[in-house]
This record gives structure tokens, sequence and C-alpha cells, in this order.
């Protein structure tokens, strides 16, 4: 019975607690780090940092088939890191999340070799 006694009054303590703000930040960092963490979807996603892109010209900037290329820009979408705007028949994609950027950005100065 004592147990019980205290893992109630632990319980409505645990459930009382004010949630930590940082829980939510480190939530977000993860699910953007997730996407970032796939190759595809990571030269995807850095093709875009100069301004926006078609499917076409994201293929042949990473070299992949119009198939993979939209479904990885569809994950992207999900994801909320890429939006598109229609322009007759042609999709044009480009970065939506602004935190995204600077990340890329800083990526690219560390792991890609300089021309």
């Amino acid at each position: 019975m004592y147990y019980f006694v205290i893992y109630i009054w632990v319980m409505r303590n645990k459930l009382t607690q004010d949630p930590d703000p940082m829980d939510a930040a480190a939530e977000d960092a993860a699910a953007v780090l997730k996407a970032l963490s796939n190759p595809s979807r990571l030269r995807i996603l850095c093709a875009l940092v100069p301004g926006e892109k078609t499917v076409t010209e994201i293929e042949a900037a990473i070299g992949a088939s119009q198939s993979y290329v939209s479904g990885q820009l569809l994950r992207l979408r999900g994801e909320g890191l890429v939006a598109c705007d229609r322009d007759g028949r042609v999709m044009r994609y480009r970065l939506a999340d602004a935190r995204v950027r600077p990340i890329l950005e800083r990526l690219y100065e560390v792991f890609c070799p300089l021309d």
C-alpha cells in the first residue's frame, strides 16, 4: 500500500510539472537533423540554398532520376523543409524553413571542397 501511495504522488507531480521548453526545441532540432542525415535529401537541400529550382534542375544538380527526386521532395515537403509553387506545368521548389539555410551553409563550409 505504501508503494502505491508513493507511485500516485510521483505520477501527480510528474503530470503537473511545467513542460521544459528545451524539450520542444530538442524535438524540432532532432527532426531537422534526421532529414539532413540522408545524403540525397541533404544534396537536394544544398541545391536549393541559392534559390528556387525545378525538379529537372534538381535532377541535374544531384544526378538522380525524376521519380527519386520527386519522392525525396515529397518527403521534405511533408517535413516542412521545402515548399513549392506551380508555374504552369512546372513545380518550383525552395527552402521553406529559414532555420535550415544557415545549417546548410555551415555544412558546406566545413565539408565541401573549394574549387
